[in-house]
C-alpha cells in the first residue's frame, strides 16, 4: 500500500477575500480523502504563515522551505493544494515562491495567475485569441480621470481590476453615478475596469484538466434575484441569486459555450480548475468572456462542487485528480 501523501492545504491570505478562502478550505478539506492524504492546512496571514488545527495556530511555516516541525518532527510536502482568494494565491505570489522551492500545485502558474488577475489584462489577451469581449477603460489612481471623459455605452459595471467575489463593484446606468462607482473600486484597488454591459444569459462554467485533456464542466445560469441589479457580493454569498446547475440551454448553446471555455483554458495556458463567466449575447449568437476565475470557490455556496456533482462526481475523487494532475504536471517541467 502506498504511502499517503503529505498535503498542505493552504488558505487564508492578505485580502478582504481571506473570509471566503476559509470557507473553501473547510469543504476541500472534508473531501480529501484522509487515507490517501496527510492534510495540513497552512494559513498565511498579515501576521506570518501558521499550520492551523481547528482555529489555533499549531507552529510556524519555515519559509526558507515551506515546512513545518510538529511533536519534533520535520514535515514537508508533496504538493500543495491552494484554497486561497485574493493576493497572495491567486495572483501568481505564491505560484512563483512554489516554483522556487519545485514543489507542485494545484492551480493556474504564476504568469497566468498574475495575468488573470488582472481583469484588464485578461479581455486583452482573451481579445487578441479572437474570444468575444466587452469594451472597457481602464484606470489607474495615480492618473485621476474626469468621469465625462469616459466614451463607453451606458450602463457599464465599474468594478476594482484585481481580486474577486464581486467586492467594490457598481453598475451604472447614469452618467452623473459614474465618479462615485469608481471612487468606490478604487476603496478596493489602485486599479478599476469601467466595462460596457453586455445583455444576455450568464452562464458560467468550471474547465480542469483530467488526464491531460481539457474538459469542460456542466454549466451554470446565474439569475440574480430581481431585488439584485447584478450578480454581486451580496448574490453571490448571501443566497440572492438562483443558480441552475446544470443550465437549462440547447445543445448549441452548451456547445458554443463549453468550446469556448475550453479555448480559453488553452490560450492562457490554465491548470488546476478555473471557472469562467460568459455573457451569452442573444442577438449575435455569441459568448462573451466576462472574466477568469483560477481559483474558483469551494465553499457549500459555491458553483464549481455544484458542477462537479452534476458530471456525476464526488468532490473527493475531483480534488484527488486535481493533485494527480498537479504532480504529473510537474513531472513533465
Amino acid at each position: 500500500m502506498n504511502q499517503p501523501l503529505n498535503i498542505a492545504l493552504v488558505t487564508g491570505g492578505y485580502s478582504g477575500e481571506a473570509v471566503i478562502s476559509y470557507k473553501s478550505a473547510t469543504t476541500i478539506y472534508n473531501h480529501l480523502d484522509k487515507s490517501k492524504f496527510n492534510v495540513f492546512v497552512i494559513d498565511v496571514t498579515n501576521e506570518g504563515w501558521f499550520y492551523k488545527v481547528g482555529d489555533k495556530h499549531v507552529s510556524p511555516v519555515d519559509k526558507n522551505d515551506f515546512t513545518i516541525t510538529v511533536d519534533g518532527r520535520k514535515i514537508s510536502f508533496d504538493c500543495v493544494f491552494i484554497g486561497m482568494h485574493g493576493t497572495p494565491g491567486e495572483d501568481g505570489k505564491l505560484q512563483g515562491y512554489f516554483d522556487v522551492l519545485g514543489l507542485p500545485y494545484t492551480s493556474c502558474s504564476s504568469a497566468t495567475s498574475a495575468i488573470t488577475f488582472n481583469k484588464r489584462y485578461t479581455v486583452a489577451v482573451a481579445a487578441f485569441a479572437g474570444i468575444n469581449v466587452a469594451k472597457s477603460v481602464h484606470l489607474f489612481k495615480h492618473q485621476p480621470i474626469d468621469a465625462s471623459d469616459i466614451k463607453l455605452k451606458l450602463p457599464v459595471f465599474v468594478k476594482p481590476n484585481n481580486g474577486g467575489s464581486s467586492i467594490g463593484m457598481s453598475k451604472v446606468s447614469k452618467q452623473e453615478d459614474l465618479a462615485a462607482a469608481i471612487e468606490k473600486a478604487f476603496n478596493e484597488d489602485t486599479q478599476v475596469l469601467v466595462e460596457e454591459m453586455i445583455t444576455g444569459r450568464e452562464f458560467t462554467i468550471g474547465v480542469f484538466k483530467h488526464k491531460g485533456e481539457i474538459v469542460a464542466m456542466p454549466m451554470t445560469e446565474v439569475k440574480a434575484d430581481a431585488d439584485m441589479e447584478f450578480f454581486d457580493f451580496v448574490a453571490k454569498y448571501q443566497g440572492k441569486s438562483t443558480e441552475i446547475t446544470p443550465a437549462e440551454a440547447s445543445d448549441a448553446v452548451y456547445q458554443k459555450v463549453s468550446e469556448t471555455a475550453k479555448k480559453v483554458y488553452a490560450v492562457f495556458n490554465c491548470a488546476g480548475v478555473i471557472r469562467i463567466d460568459f455573457i451569452y449575447n442573444e442577438e449575435r449568437n455569441e459568448p462573451f468572456m466576462l472574466e477568469i476565475n483560477t481559483i474558483p470557490g469551494q465553499s457549500d455556496a459555491s458553483i464549481v462542487p455544484q458542477q462537479v456533482r452534476a458530471m456525476g462526481w464526488k468532490l473527493d475523487d475531483f480534488y484527488a485528480a486535481l493533485i494527480d494532475q498537479a504532480m504529473a504536471d510537474h513531472q513533465k517541467r
